[in-house]
């Protein structure tokens, strides 16, 4: 989603150039629109004085405005912190925010609910900008100390507080790690106070981003707030092949795109007959093969005639498992199979340059040869336009140094030995 400054100009994006601080927050990550933006209050009704300010990597917190500052979406402010005061942007205010927080179960009677100070000087600013050019270097230098430590841990992103007091480092692990002289080490090198904090390695996709494997923005990191457990129940049910190389996001984890329509097949699953039951006829017990959930198919092979397999629907399935438990059984499958003839006739499309996948197998036409042509039969339909013309203008005047038409005067063969001849 981007915002109208964003857009492109002769086929290339122009850029608003905020680098991170969008003023209308709709390049920014989990982003959340204001639908009641446009929405005036009723009479006697006190606008909502919580706001929602987003940090760095999409950490969002949420706020008590007790100076009731006029704040709008996209203002730089300085916030409480338990020690000193962080710099962040406003990405929500008024009625939306109480919706908000509702949802994420924050209670707004709060004794000890943190607040904003003010609206961010320029001198906070630049404290906080060098504090952010500082990151990138800093988490390079702290990866090697964990190398150097041999610690089990991936220190994934470093964010300082902004005023740059505080430093915290996220990181995963596998398993508990102790890190307390990695921490000394730390405030050694970096001279500040450090603050260790691990995540989860979907978390860690999240904060970080990236692309996908369907070529969209990760979930994740644009939209998505609950990380739901995902198994591969999911992909059995969806009939995904089990390849942990496709079925895996960049996180290491299962995809959580695998829950979206996991509910729609089991739906659909719940028509369909187990699998494992078995189909008893007079030619013998039947086994189940395969099933197409989109077209609502099965296909059976008689025990011992496994490469023959017989096309019914779920419909025909139940039914003979119905007649079976009745301790009967039908005459074979092949009388439900023959109901489903199929017409295999398909209509292909004249499409530019599929329209044949034989058509380099032929050798090549002599273009000369077609150039000749294309000049005879130019020629041919000029002497006839010109004969036309000739005939409609025969009583007007003629040419007087064109030769009258003889008979004799024809082309000659040749070949002028077959002409004595």
């Amino acid at each position: 989603m981007a915002c109208a400054s964003c857009s492109t100009k002769d086929g290339s994006p122009k850029g608003c150039k905020n680098n991170g601080t969008c003023g209308t927050d709709s390049c920014n990550k989990l982003t959340v629109f204001d639908w009641l933006s446009n929405m005036s209050l009723p009479n006697g009704e006190k606008p909502f004085n919580w706001v929602e300010v987003r940090y760095k990597n999409g950490r969002k917190e949420y706020y008590h405005n007790t100076e009731n500052l006029t704040l709008s979406i996209g203002d730089i402010v300085a916030t409480q912190a338990k020690a000193g005061h962080d710099i962040g942007m406003i990405t929500l205010t008024g009625e939306l925010v109480r919706v908000q927080m509702k949802r994420k179960n924050i209670a707004e009677n709060i004794e000890e609910a943190l607040k904003i100070y003010r609206k961010a000087s320029q001198k906070d600013i630049d404290i906080w900008q060098k504090a952010r050019d500082k990151e990138e270097a800093m988490k390079v230098k702290a990866r090697q100390f964990a190398i150097d430590l041999k610690l089990s841990m991936k220190i994934s992103d470093i964010e300082f507080q902004g005023d740059a007091s505080k430093a915290t480092f996220y990181y995963t692990a596998e398993e508990r790690v102790d890190f307390r002289e990695l921490i000394k080490v730390f405030a050694r090198e970096f001279r500040t106070r450090i603050e260790m904090k691990q995540v989860g390695f979907r978390q860690e996709a999240a904060r970080l981003g990236g692309i996908g494997s369907c070529g969209r923005e990760l979930c994740c990191s644009t939209w998505l707030t609950d990380f739901r457990s995902v198994s591969t129940s999911a992909a059995r049910y969806q009939q995904l092949s089990l390849n942990p190389q496709k079925l895996a996001g960049q996180c290491g984890k299962l995809k959580c795109c695998l829950n979206y329509e996991l509910d729609t097949y089991l739906d659909a699953l719940k028509s369909f007959p187990k699998t494992d039951t078995k189909l008893y006829t007079e030619k013998g017990a039947a086994v189940c093969q395969k099933t197409d959930i989109f077209k609502g198919h099965m296909w059976y092979a008689y025990e011992g005639e496994w490469m023959n397999w017989h096309k019914i629907t779920t419909v025909q399935a139940n039914e003979i498992i119905e007649i079976n438990k009745t301790k009967k059984k039908i005459a074979s499958l092949e009388e439900y199979a023959s109901d489903l003839v199929e017409d295999t006739k398909t209509e292909f499309e004249n499409v530019v340059g599929q329209d044949s996948l034989t058509r380099f197998d032929g050798p090549k036409r002599n273009k000369k040869r077609r150039n000749n042509r294309r000049k005879g039969n130019q020629g041919s339909k000029n002497t006839a336009s010109n004969k036309s013309s000739g005939s409609k203008n025969t009583g007007s005047s003629k040419n007087p140094n064109q030769k009258p038409r003889n008979k004799n005067n024809r082309r000659k063969p040749q070949n002028s030995k077959n002409a004595t001849k």
